[in-house]
Order: C-alpha cells, then sequence, then structure tokens
C-alpha cells in the first residue's frame, strides 16, 4: 500500500482530505512566544482573530521531523510505501523535515517531492496522485508523474498590501517601495517555486482581468488544467472569478480553497490566487 502524505499548505481542508486516507502534517504558526499547529489548533478564521490583536507580524516554522514519524513508523509496521507530497523548499522547509525524519527510517521505501508550488497547485497534486494510488500504479511511476505534473504549475495571485511578502522576505524591497508610492498593484506569481513579480497593472480591477485572462489562455484545448481558486478574505472576488471561467470553458466546477494560516502569514488577509496546470 502507498501512503502519501501532504500538509495544510496544499489548501485541501484537513476533513477532506483525511476521509480520502491522506495523511496532513501541521504548519507551526507563531505569534511572540505562543505557537500553533494550523490544523485543529488553529484554523484561518482563528489566526485572523489573534492577527487583528497582535502588535507584531506573526511568523511560521516547518513542521518538525518528529511529527512525521508516526506515519513512518506505521508504514513500517505495516510493510507500507510512503510519498511526501511538499511545498517548494524555497517556500517552506517542509521538505526539510520529511527528509530528516526519513533518515531514520532507511528500511521503509519513502519518496519526498519538493513539487516547487504551494496552495490550489499543491492540493491538486496531493489529489492526483492519491486518485493513482488507489488506480494501483507503483509509486515510483506516482512520484514521477507528480513531479512531470509540478513543472506545469503556473501560480498567479494579488496581494492587499506587500508588507507581509516584504517582512518574510520573499520579495525584494523596491518590489515594495514601488508599490507603496506609485499605486501599482502588483501581479505576483510563483517562478521556480519563488515568489516573483509578473505584471504591475493600475488597480486591483485590472488585476483581476489580467489574471483571468491568463487562465483563460491556458485553459483553451486543456481538458486536464485542474483551476483551482485560493482566497482569504477575496471569497467574493473569487467566487466570480471561479464563475466567469466556468462559463467560459463550460469547466464543471472550478474548486475554490480557503488559504490556509501558514500562506496568510506570509500573503496577508486579502490575498487571492489561480493554480493551473499548463499543457506539457
Amino acid at each position: 500500500m502507498i501512503k502519501i502524505i501532504a500538509d495544510t499548505t496544499c489548501g485541501v481542508p484537513i476533513e477532506e482530505l483525511k476521509a480520502k486516507g491522506i495523511a496532513v502534517i501541521p504548519q507551526v504558526i507563531t505569534f511572540g512566544n505562543t505557537s500553533y499547529h494550523d490544523d485543529y489548533e488553529l484554523d484561518t478564521e482563528k489566526f485572523l482573530e489573534l492577527l487583528a490583536k497582535s502588535k507584531e507580524l506573526p511568523g511560521t516554522a516547518a513542521p518538525a521531523p518528529s511529527l512525521y514519524n508516526p506515519y513512518y513508523e506505521d508504514a513500517r509496521a505495516n510493510g507500507n510505501q510512503v510519498l511526501v507530497i511538499a511545498p517548494s523548499s524555497d517556500l517552506s522547509g517542509t521538505v526539510r523535515s520529511a527528509t530528516v525524519a526519513a533518515a531514520d527510517y532507511p528500511e521503509v521505501d519513502i519518496h519526498v517531492v519538493d513539487t516547487r508550488t504551494v496552495a490550489g497547485g499543491l492540493g491538486t497534486l496531493v489529489l492526483l496522485a492519491k486518485q493513482w494510488a488507489d488506480e494501483g500504479l507503483p509509486i515510483d511511476e506516482i512520484r514521477q508523474r507528480v513531479v512531470d505534473k509540478a513543472k506545469n504549475c503556473r501560480v498567479f495571485f494579488l496581494v492587499a498590501t506587500l508588507e507581509y511578502l516584504h517582512k518574510g522576505g520573499r520579495i525584494g524591497s523596491a518590489s515594495k517601495l514601488v508599490g507603496s508610492l506609485l499605486q501599482i498593484k502588483p501581479i505576483l506569481c510563483l517562478k521556480d517555486g519563488k515568489v516573483e513579480p509578473y505584471d504591475k497593472v493600475r488597480t486591483y480591477k485590472q488585476a483581476l482581468l489580467t489574471i483571468e485572462e491568463l487562465n483563460a489562455k491556458m485553459l483553451q484545448n486543456n481538458p486536464e488544467g485542474y483551476l483551482s481558486i485560493s482566497e482569504c478574505g477575496a471569497d467574493e472576488d473569487a467566487k466570480a472569478l471561479a464563475d466567469s471561467l466556468k462559463n467560459r470553458f463550460n469547466l464543471s466546477e472550478v474548486l475554490i480553497y480557503r488559504v490556509p494560516p501558514a500562506i496568510v502569514v506570509h500573503a496577508g488577509p486579502g490575498v487571492l490566487s489561480t493554480s493551473i496546470f499548463a499543457r506539457a
């Protein structure tokens, strides 16, 4: 049996993941000297309440390697294989934690994949991996499919303020200065697993339209685009964007995820992102 291990940065609701038999590792959120696991200790709503009361911006920490031990131990006891599908190692230390923990179980067939993405795209990869495992594909083939699919993941996003990304070192100070002084709305993207500026427009509305057209271009003749939208504090815009693209391309559904605390820490409230897989 192949055990799929995800973490909360994939954005898929924890209850849904567990119902499918997918293990979920929490990220760690810190407010001063107090730490929370963002699974059942701290959801997005409680995080926002704490954020509103906090005088300082919170931080994050990767899950401790010990959090993987029970799953690796179970795999050893039951002769299972393990596939860990992790967020970009440039955005999180999750890959390292999973790998460090795996070193203590050399007899277990453990694969840790650095997907170079996060949020909705990561969630899609997790769900696809579980589907392929249920279909009986061998772990080496599933791992390679995840790696190949991840290379075509395109993520575009908007933030209400660049303060959070700047403080966390996710973009340079020059981008923060331009965005604040000239009132230019930056469209950001993930490029090789890192946050990079993609374009700059004058208004939020223009930015939303630009993101819609970027996704529309990649949805053309692409039945396996797996478009998803993630948001925190932008639910109406997310729904409008999803409805527009569903109507334009006759899509059966566009999944909308609530951004988990570990991502809101760095992107801030008001974030909206899209994840789609370009044609190979």
